[in-house]
């Protein structure tokens, strides 16, 4: 930030007088002040509108001097923004083990009766208890040079910033008459739309996240595609990915939080298709739907795992514990114990108990014939007992290792009319296919999702818009 003085030159009794008038205008600002007061001191000082966040397709309208001209309060991030006008020390630590808030403040610089008379200020307001602040919390304290002969490292403490939630900041801002006053301040935050693609090098997590995804987006890309693709083994070098998806950010542009995937693509050595986000006007139930309005949601998941390793494939084998070959009859994934195990599909609980060598033992019964198995679990997932329906996605389990089991892993199995099925290489019935006006729903969404991507609208589009009704055979 650039100052309008050298605070070196400046007389105590102007360094007061100021200190002063920054109070005044940080307190104005902490209580929402919009009106002429908060306005003044905002034209006064020139502090310019907050930056907008930059974005690789489209955003919200940006911040303006208009908007702050609005009856709505401006939400403020952090103490900085209650001093755009002036040079000040800013220092900034993060709680480490064993340390209370006053030895974080000491650590600052910060004097101890400077560093009470603050935080007090936000445990009176019982905006934070410091009985129950963790490691790793960071404080941004903003000082003035208070220097001298004998102190040349001397400062006054002008205010606090803490950041203790996604959402909102805690600021602490000194008055008239050198007391401290808290306030907490809630973000403002904006929908930004993002769109991210590459090529897998190593692992799609890592080529996601370097292209500009966050870990939501790369857990939530899995579940889209977790019908056609195993991660684990079927990625190949040069596969290519697209990802539009929304995030908020704040008035700086910084990211906030993630939102949902608008569109999710996979070119690659396992399959080749897009899928678009839509909800449908009859169930309300928000799905994936590829470009000709089939749902990616299939009868039955692939996997029923996250990040767990393929240790035994379905088939004849040498059993590792008897030392005998007999039908592997599942397939088995490795993952640490605990890892969730996910339902497979629809279905009613079978069987929910102890089952000989397959230790801990959920049975699903689904429709036409299905049945799903998961063996050698750690513990039951909550409410999971027989009778109860589940619903695709929902946790049956955790891994472990009970029963005949060399180490912590699940044994899935396929049944189907009473015949155990690879589960890896199953053809699965689809979904849900949108048809007549849901169908053309469907397009004018993909249209607007397209129009994020950068690509327009074709004859293609136009011809499957004018299929209004099902044909007679559906």
């Amino acid at each position: 930030m650039v100052g309008v003085f050298d605070p070196k030159t400046e007389a105590k009794s102007g360094r007061k007088l100021v200190r002063s008038v920054v109070s005044v205008g940080a307190l104005l600002l902490v209580a929402g002040g919009v009106g002429l007061a908060g306005k003044s001191l905002i034209q006064s000082f020139g502090a310019s509108p907050p930056p907008t966040a930059e974005t690789t397709v489209a955003k919200a309208g940006p911040l303006t001097d208009t908007a702050l001209s609005t009856e709505a309060p401006v939400l403020l991030t952090s103490f900085q923004e209650l001093e755009p006008f002036r040079k000040t020390i800013e220092r900034t630590e993060t709680l480490q083990s064993g340390e209370t808030l006053t030895d974080l403040m000491d650590r600052m610089g910060v004097s101890r009766s400077e560093a009470n008379s603050a935080l007090y200020a936000l445990y009176d307001r019982e905006l934070i208890d410091p009985r129950k602040v963790r490691p790793g919390l960071k404080i941004t304290a903003y000082m003035d040079s208070n220097s001298s002969f004998e102190d040349p490292d001397a400062v006054s403490l002008i205010g606090l910033s803490v950041k203790h939630d996604r959402n909102s900041s805690l600021v602490v801002s000194r008055g008239f008459d050198d007391s401290f006053s808290a306030s907490e301040l809630h973000t403002r935050v904006e929908p930004v739309t993002r769109r991210v693609k590459g090529e897998v090098a190593t692992s799609l997590y890592e080529a996601a996240l370097e292209a500009g995804a966050h870990d939501a987006q790369v857990f939530d890309y899995a579940q889209i595609f977790a019908y056609d693709v195993d991660f684990q083994r079927e990625m190949r070098m040069g596969d290519t990915f697209e990802i539009v998806f929304e995030e908020y950010v704040d008035e700086r542009g910084q990211y906030v939080r993630s939102g949902d995937i608008l569109f999710a693509s996979l070119n690659g050595y396992a399959t080749d298709r897009d899928f678009y986000r839509f909800t449908p006007s009859d169930d309300g139930i928000t799905d994936y739907f590829d470009a000709e309005g089939k749902s990616a949601r299939k009868f039955l998941m692939k996997t029923p795992i996250n990040g767990a390793r393929l240790s035994s494939n379905f088939g004849y084998r040498k059993h590792p514990i008897s030392g005998y070959s007999k039908l592997h009859k599942g397939t088995d994934f490795a993952a640490p114990t605990g890892t969730p195990i996910y339902a497979a599909g629809n279905g009613v609980v079978e069987r929910s108990s102890r089952y000989g060598g397959y230790g801990n033992y959920v049975r699903l019964r689904h429709a036409n014939g299905y049945q799903t198995a998961y063996a050698h679990m750690s513990r039951y997932g909550p409410g999971i007992k027989s009778g109860v329906r589940v619903k695709q996605g929902d946790i049956v389990g955790y891994v472990g290792s009970t029963g005949a089991s060399t180490g912590p892993h699940l044994h899935y199995e396929v049944i189907h009319n009473g015949k155990h099925q690879n589960a890896m290489s199953l053809k699965l019935p689809t979904g849900r296919e949108l048809t007549g006006e849901h169908l053309k729903e469907f397009q004018i969404v993909r249209s607007e999702i397209d129009s994020l991507r950068g690509i327009e609208e074709t004859t293609t589009l136009f011809a499957l818009s004018t299929q209004t009704e099902p044909s007679s055979t559906e």
